[in-house]
């Protein structure tokens, strides 16, 4: 099987292309920040935090960023590394669990509804420019249009 292939397999696998509830052993997590080594620091709905890894399969193929929601099945083995990414969650698959009341209420977010561009990328290493615009401007015109009417 070639690269690409590999590759297409492993993200329909990853990503969300068939709907399916979890199962009992499996949770909604939420990244909050990669530790390196195909490690990510996760919390629960409940606020326990702690690390999971990342399958081979997936490595070099898929990419979890700080803020992802993702699902995740519990290793036995694992005393730091506690569990294992399943799948990695995308706005229709959190839409399909709010339907079905699968959805942790932890994570409810009202604030990402309301933004219509949420998806668009903010760049942080441009300031933003803040113009002022002072009150004496706005009545010296105003003086100025009303002395021109008279």
């Amino acid at each position: 099987m070639s690269k690409v292939s590999k590759r297409k397999h492993v993200m329909n696998e990853a990503l969300w292309d068939d709907y399916e509830l979890p199962k009992d052993n499996q949770n909604i997590v939420k990244v909050v920040k990669s530790k390196g080594n195909n490690l990510h620091e996760i919390t629960t709905p409940i606020g326990e935090e702690y690390l999971v890894s990342m399958p081979t399969k997936f490595r070099k193929n898929i990419w979890v960023k700080r803020g992802d929601y993702i699902l995740v099945e519990p290793i036995p083995e694992g005393d730091k590394v506690k569990a294992e990414i399943v799948k990695i969650m995308n706005k229709d698959s959190i839409k399909f669990y709010k339907e079905n009341n699968v959805w942790p209420k932890q994570f409810e977010d009202n604030k990402s509804e309301n933004k219509p561009n949420e998806d668009l990328f903010e760049n942080t290493n441009r300031k933003n420019i803040i113009t002022y615009v002072s009150d004496s401007d706005s009545t010296s015109s105003d003086q100025r249009d009303s002395e021109q009417e008279n």
